[in-house]
Formats: C-alpha cells, structure tokens, sequence
C-alpha cells in the first residue's frame, strides 16, 4: 500500500493527488507527530506509484507500507455510475443500470488498473472526447489507466483509437474493458509516447501536470495541425506552466470541476 506522509495543512491536496493517480480510496491518519498519513493503493512497484503521482514537495514523503485490512477491498461496494453528459453513463461493470433511451453507458472494470471514470478529472476529459470526437477521427489516449476515455472516444465515432500507458496493468484493464463495452477499433500498449507515430486529430492527456511538461513536445507533435490536445490531471488555479509548455498550442477552452481542470488546445494558424 502506497502512504504519503504531509503536513496537516497539505492534506486535502496531497490526497487530490493520490485520487488523480488513481486511487480508489484514501485512508487519512493523524500520526502523534503531527503529520497526516494518507494511505490507498496504486500500482504494484514504488517506481510506478511515484511516477503516477508526481514529483514531491520537500515536505512530503512517499512510502509503501504492509497493512492487514486496505481500504482499497471495500471501495468497489460504494462505487456508483457517473453521468459525465447528458446522453453519456459511466458505470462500474458489476452495477450497470437502466437508463433513459438513447444513453451510452459505458462498462469500466478496473482490476489492478487506475479510473472508473468517477474522479473530476476524468469526469472533464470523457465529457471533452464525447463532444470533440467525430465520425472517422483518429485518436490518441495517453495515459489510457483502465480504458474510460479511449472507449468513450470509440463510442463517439472514432475510426481508430491508440492508448499508450507505462503500466502493463493498464493495458490489460483496457483491453478488457474495450471487449466488455464491445470496441474492437481500441489498439492499447505500453508503446512510449515518444516513439507514437501519426498525427491524432484528438488527443487526450488526463495525466499529472510534471507528466504533461515532460511530454509536451510529443503532445504538440502527435496533435495534427486542425486537431485538438485535451490535457487534464491539472488543478485549476495552478497550470500556466503546463500552458506556457505546450507553447505555440494555444488554449480554446478551459472547464472546472471540484478544483481541477481540463484545457483544450489546438495548433496556431
């Protein structure tokens, strides 16, 4: 189990963060010396649960501990569809419900992967992809985490979706999910994003903001010229550098959520 040691003050963002990576849910534990343990879990090797969650205040600190009863069993009993637009239902796949004619409902699994599609970020991104995408797009998912967004784009009309993410658990989450959601145009792999080939008429980036710096070269490489980047994993009173990264894109739209964000980009003419 990944726990994050921060001040008291730190709290509320320090667990936003563990949400944004993927956490299912956050045990919050005040310590006799003043600090406050956030425990939840993530992936399966410290390398990746640090990657996930972004590079560290000086005053925090980031570890892994072995504990008898994770709050991670219990999270699946409260987990509930989330309706991220008006004709679009994400739920998970063991309480799909009924719902109005003409709803999409689209069936999320995240075994040991990360987003079941109910965290604002997420919730920002599959709303952008169900408005953006068209008929015979071609579009890019990176950081893909357990399908949502690269179903949601296959939903919408897409002719070709591409997810990419570092984490093999990831990849088998959305290859399953695209088999359970009945998608067979969804091409997943831990293929990096640097070594992506072609020009993705909707790209969509729901990662953590020092991952998007790192990447914004690629992302403005991989966005074709008339098409959009959508970054978000991005809090919202904080993300002009990631902005001023992705420089000559220029930002068309920015909607919030709960304190994040989710910015679409497209090229200058």
């Amino acid at each position: 189990m990944v726990e994050l040691v921060v001040p008291p003050a730190d709290a509320e963002l320090a667990a936003d963060r563990l949400w944004a990576a993927g956490a299912r849910a956050v045990e919050e534990i005040a310590d006799r010396a003043g600090h406050v343990r956030l425990r939840t879990a993530l992936a399966s090797t410290d390398a990746l649960s640090a990657q996930r969650i972004g590079a560290l205040p000086p005053t925090w600190r980031l570890g892994h501990v072995d504990v008898d009863d994770e709050p991670a069993t219990t999270w699946r009993e409260f987990a509930n569809p989330v309706r991220v637009a008006a004709d679009l239902v994400i739920s998970p796949a063991w309480k799909l419900g009924r719902h109005d004619t003409g709803t999409t409902e689209v069936a999320v699994e995240p075994a040991g992967s990360f987003g079941l599609g109910d965290h604002p970020t997420t919730k920002l991104a599959a709303t952008a992809a169900w408005r953006l995408v068209a008929a015979h797009d071609q579009v890019l998912d990176v950081g893909c985490g357990s399908g949502v967004l690269a179903i949601v784009a296959a939903k919408a009309g897409a002719r070709r979706v591409v997810a990419v993410d570092v984490a093999d658990a990831a990849i088998e989450a959305t290859i399953d999910n695209a088999r359970r959601n009945d998608v067979h145009i969804v091409e997943a792999s831990t293929t990096p994003i640097g070594e992506v080939v072609g020009d993705y008429d909707v790209v969509l980036a729901n990662i953590l903001a020092p991952a998007i710096v790192a990447m914004s070269a690629d992302l403005r490489r991989v966005t074709a010229r008339g098409g959009v980047l959508v970054i978000s994993g991005i809090l919202a009173t904080d993300h002009q550098h990631v902005l001023d990264a992705l420089v000559p894109m220029e930002p068309v739209r920015t909607e919030i959520l709960d304190g994040w964000a989710a910015v679409e980009l497209r090229h200058r003419r």
